[in-house]
């Protein structure tokens, strides 16, 4: 499992535990909706002051304070998703309905395309909150958030692809050995 991953993973961890509700269905005595209120209204540096940030910063096991921006990022992005549906890739959801290539995409290609080619984390914080609107409040949260958390060519790449129904044809991921220089 690369760090990504179990970062994704923390990440969705840490969105269940302020959710009102357990997976089960059980209340959730942990939850904290106000937490949620103040980081779906929050713009970046609102969100890096927020406790419920610094809680997914240490949930993250980051040691750098350069990384508290796009933690911040991903809390404030993950606070707006009001259901995580981990059977399609968050991409994939912002595209044509899985089954439907002929049906019209949740998110409109130029729309797509803005988020895809965002690059500060202002842009990136609105075109993902946009994304998450568009998708009715229910994402893939593990995607959502490693890709709040790694914007790199090719995650985007990856987005790509799979908006577009195409994710089997999408290149693999580079692994720890492939990335090292020789």
């Amino acid at each position: 499992m690369t760090g990504i991953d179990r970062e994704s993973r923390a990440a969705a961890q840490w969105w269940r535990s302020l959710q009102q509700s357990l997976p089960n269905g059980e209340r959730n005595p942990r939850a904290d909706r106000a937490a949620l209120a103040r980081l779906r209204r929050a713009d970046l540096a609102a969100a890096m002051q927020e406790p419920a940030t610094l809680g997914l910063f240490r949930a993250l096991d980051r040691r750098r304070p350069e990384a508290l921006p796009d933690i911040a990022l991903c809390a404030a992005v993950l606070a707006a998703v009001r259901e995580d549906d981990p059977r399609f890739h968050a991409a994939r959801q912002l595209g044509a309905p899985p089954g439907e290539p002929d049906a019209r995409p949740v998110m409109s290609p130029l729309r797509f395309r803005r988020l895809i080619e965002a690059t500060t984390h202002e842009e990136r914080l609105t075109a993902f909150r946009r994304a998450v609107a568009l998708a009715g409040g229910t994402i893939n949260v593990r995607e959502l958030g490693a890709a709040c958390l790694d914007w790199s060519e090719a995650r985007r790449n990856r987005w790509t692809f799979e908006y577009y129904g195409a994710g089997f044809a999408a290149p693999a991921p580079a692994t720890a050995e492939e990335e090292t220089p020789a």
